[in-house]
């Protein structure tokens, strides 16, 4: 490829492009972006199967340790697909907005599965059929953030719906954890809906910094083990408003 490859769609530039360091660690990364600054995904060149991201790490841990013998799993955000590459045994659906980030995927990062979707995931998902999914991963942003009919007490409501009695929802976040009112108001949503939950963060240098977080949601109690977390450790967080569709 090109030292850098760029698309515009959807009215923001994609880039794919190769560097030396990562998150200060030196090697051989071909990695994906906004124009925004948002990495949506990497490669490491020199080991291609190793998931270079903590986050996916994560989702990962979580969903092995809750359901190991899970099944079907449906995905809104494809990004370069590392959960499904991962787990090429399973049956997934993924939900993309955009067929650029889907066709970047197969071309510079070795995406091969023939399972995604191009549409809202919202909207894909509400087609689906009821008591379906072991999981639903929300991995979803644009330049404000996630979208809001992704985090909305309605949505959630969609999501309870589409899952197995036993199933999850799990959901990859930005923001500034404990003192961010949006992600108060995503775990107190979230929190209506869900009998159980939790919400993991990737500490920062400072607490006003703008952080991955994880949250996941079941009906029955959540398992993990901390040494398992890729240095995600759990926090608790205030209340905050119910985000509502309208």
């Amino acid at each position: 490829m090109p030292p850098e490859y760029k698309v515009i769609s959807n009215n923001h530039e994609i880039t794919v492009s190769e560097i030396s360091e990562l998150y200060g660690e030196k090697g051989n990364f071909r990695v994906m972006q906004f124009s925004n600054a948002a990495l949506q995904g990497a490669l490491d060149l020199n080991e291609p199967d190793r998931i270079v991201f903590e986050y996916p790490r994560v989702m990962i841990h979580l969903m092995e340790c809750n359901d190991a013998s899970f099944e079907n799993v449906f995905v809104i955000g494809h990004g370069i697909g590392t959960i499904a590459s991962h787990f090429p045994e399973k049956r997934f659906k993924i939900a993309e907005v955009d067929h650029n980030v889907v066709d970047l995927s197969r071309r510079y990062f070795g995406y091969s599965m023939d399972n995604v979707m191009i549409g809202d995931g919202r909207h894909i998902l509400e087609g689906e059929d009821s008591d379906t999914y072991d999981y639903i991963i929300l991995d979803a942003f644009n330049s404000k953030g996630t979208p809001q009919h992704l985090i909305s007490q309605e949505f959630f409501k969609i999501t309870a719906d589409k899952l197995t009695p036993q199933g999850s929802i799990i959901i990859n976040l930005m923001g500034r954890g404990e003192n961010d009112s949006l992600i108060n108001a995503i775990h107190s949503t979230l929190r209506q809906v869900y009998t159980y939950t939790l919400s993991f963060i990737l500490p920062g240098d400072r607490f006003t910094d703008v952080q991955n977080m994880i949250m996941i949601g079941r009906n029955i109690p959540i398992r993990f083990q901390a040494r398992q977390m890729a240095g995600f450790i759990e926090m608790h967080l205030g209340t905050g408003h119910i985000i509502l569709d309208y």
